[in-house]
């Protein structure tokens, strides 16, 4: 019975004490805002076209071990479907868009919390399976209504660039499904429900074996621009400038470059 009451009265005890700490304790972060969920840990969201997926968790990662108590969550997806969410009030701290046309959807609704800035470019690169089985060796061969061709839908940025490649060549692809996001694309290659897709250089680079590329000399006449900005409703502001500072800086740069990615 002795023992029974000390460990109550030692229990009662302690969460007095977490109690008081608590009260005493406003939940700043390094940011502008509280934490991110009320256990010391600070979260910052970045919304991230998905083309970025593999550099983007890279940094994150060198990000947490220069902050301790951020844990920097992602949303990856095609940027058209990333804007329309930021736009109908999806909470985020950072956007970074695969072409500037989304990216001004994004600063015409006042969601940006300064200049968004220019971090990388892209071009697209044919996608096949390991095997090639439609025996793809150029941009034309696209036109082949005998291949299964995928692309992304035109309201996403890599389906924006494959219209314009369409319209610079003069070639007329057909396509059996056009996805939202380059990594459904990828997706369906890698599956093999399709003869070929058109993604970016950095998407056959970061599938190693899964697919082979095809580059094309048309490539370098559509070329994608990356811009990032941290957003005007992040109750971390600092936190997600800093993230865009290290996008920017020569540590981003590299594992960009290394991804193959080219400099803004």
């Amino acid at each position: 019975m002795t023992r029974f009451r000390r460990f109550g009265s030692v229990t009662v005890a302690a969460l007095l004490v977490l109690a008081a700490a608590g009260c005493g304790d406003d939940g700043g972060d390094a940011g502008s805002g509280g934490d991110g969920g009320g256990n010391g840990e600070t979260t910052l969201t970045v919304f991230a076209a998905a083309s970025l997926t593999s550099t983007f968790e890279q940094l994150g990662e060198e990000f947490e071990a220069a902050h301790d108590g951020v844990d920097v969550q992602f949303s990856f997806g095609g940027s058209s479907d990333l804007v329309s969410q930021l736009q109908e009030g999806a909470p985020g701290d950072v956007f970074a868009s695969a072409d500037t046309a989304n990216m001004d959807k994004l600063t015409a609704d006042d969601l940006q919390a300064g200049d968004p800035q220019d971090f990388a470019t892209n071009t697209l690169e044919i996608a096949t399976p390991p095997d090639d089985p439609g025996g793809v060796t150029s941009f034309a061969d696209l036109a082949d209504p005998d291949l299964k061709v995928v692309v992304c839908a035109p309201e996403v940025p890599c389906g924006a660039a494959t219209a314009k490649m369409e319209e610079a060549t003069g070639v007329d692809i057909t396509p059996v499904s056009e996805e939202q996001s380059v990594t459904d694309v990828l997706g369906k290659v890698t599956s093999g429900e399709a003869d070929a897709g058109l993604v970016y250089v950095t998407d056959v680079t970061a599938a190693g074996d899964d697919v082979t590329g095809v580059p094309f000399p048309e490539s370098d006449q559509v070329v994608n621009t990356y811009p990032i900005v941290a957003l005007e409703g992040s109750e971390h502001r600092d936190l997600a400038q800093e993230f865009v500072d290290l996008v920017l800086s020569q540590t981003g740069q590299d594992v960009l470059a290394k991804a193959g990615f080219g400099a803004p």
